[in-house]
């Protein structure tokens, strides 16, 4: 194993930061931690890596954080701001200045994606070029492990995707990715595992799709309407199974049987704007297993407007 933790604890004070947390990362996986602010994700990234003390027991590469040779590790926190007046490689060299044995830059430049923007100064580069570059920062020791607090954060949807690909094809030359998200599409693209944390405690970990088929729930069609009420009423006279949602009318139907809820709306006069096919995603598991929302912008992949 290249991480293992066993009922890591963390207070500040009278708050419970992390709850006994136990988990482990294979070698040449990439490993999500999941979940909202606050929920323990950055705390338990600072563990892992030595950065923080902690109660319970940590292990890397098969030794205590603090005894690994850092050369085998590569971090890039969540808040990490270089001087802006560096050059993209400018910023590469000076990292791989601290090392005896560094990448070649010229690679690492090609290997992010930013060669053409090489000689830019890190302030006129755009949000994605930003965090490709100080990705760029920690591979300059070649890591066995790279950590990567919130990655995408503040980054346009464009540049989130490119980091996307950046770090899938790290993970495709064999190195072990830990990283942090609030993104549930994050999580479900990049993670071979996923542990799902909340106020401290991890509430499950498995692969994306295992979580959604053991907790995600059923798929269900969407009715976009204002007359609410009326077309709860309706269906559930009608014999629709209905799940409760906030913002529209949720039916548990087969795809072939979406005719007839929308034939059922009709021969009612209970006017819709829209009905929105949706499978379950991690974010319906994350409802499921804490009770509560995210509190991040997500994406729903799998859905389809009718």
């Amino acid at each position: 194993m290249i991480v293992r933790a066993e009922n890591v604890r963390k207070r500040y004070g009278d708050t419970v930061a992390l709850d006994g947390v136990s988990l482990s990362i294979r070698s040449g996986e990439v490993f999500a931690l999941v979940g909202p602010n606050g929920a323990g994700k950055t705390t338990l990234v600072r563990a892992l890596t030595g950065t923080t003390d902690a109660e319970g027991h940590v292990e890397l590469f098969g030794s205590s954080p603090t005894d690994v040779d850092r050369e085998r590790i590569g971090v890039l926190p969540q808040e990490f701001s270089p001087a802006e007046r560096l050059t993209a490689r400018e910023l590469i060299e000076y990292y791989a200045g601290l090392y005896d044995d560094p990448v070649d830059v010229e690679s690492i430049l090609d290997d992010v994606g930013i060669s053409d923007s090489s000689e830019t100064f890190y302030e006129n580069l755009s949000g994605g070029q930003k965090r490709r570059a100080c990705v760029g920062t920690t591979l300059v020791n070649d890591p066995e492990l790279l950590v990567v607090d919130e990655p995408t954060t503040g980054i346009d949807p464009t540049g989130r995707r490119e980091l996307w690909r950046l770090l899938e094809g790290l993970a495709d030359d064999g190195t072990t990715v830990l990283l942090t998200t609030h993104y549930m599409q994050e999580a479900e693209r990049l993670a071979d595992r996923v542990g799902l944390l909340s106020d401290g405690a991890l509430v499950a970990v498995d692969s994306p799709s295992s979580l959604v088929e053991r907790y995600g729930g059923d798929s269900r069609l969407l009715v976009e309407t204002e007359a609410f009420d009326a077309a709860r009423s309706v269906l559930a006279d009608g014999g629709f199974e209905l799940l409760p949602d906030a913002d529209a009318v949720a039916v548990v139907v087969d795809p072939p049987s979406i005719g007839d809820v929308a034939a059922t709306l009709d021969d009612a006069d209970v006017d819709y704007e829209g009905l929105l096919w949706r499978q379950p995603d991690l974010e319906d598991v994350y409802l499921t297993l804490t009770g509560r929302e995210q509190d991040a912008v997500v994406e729903h992949p799998m859905e389809a407007s009718l």
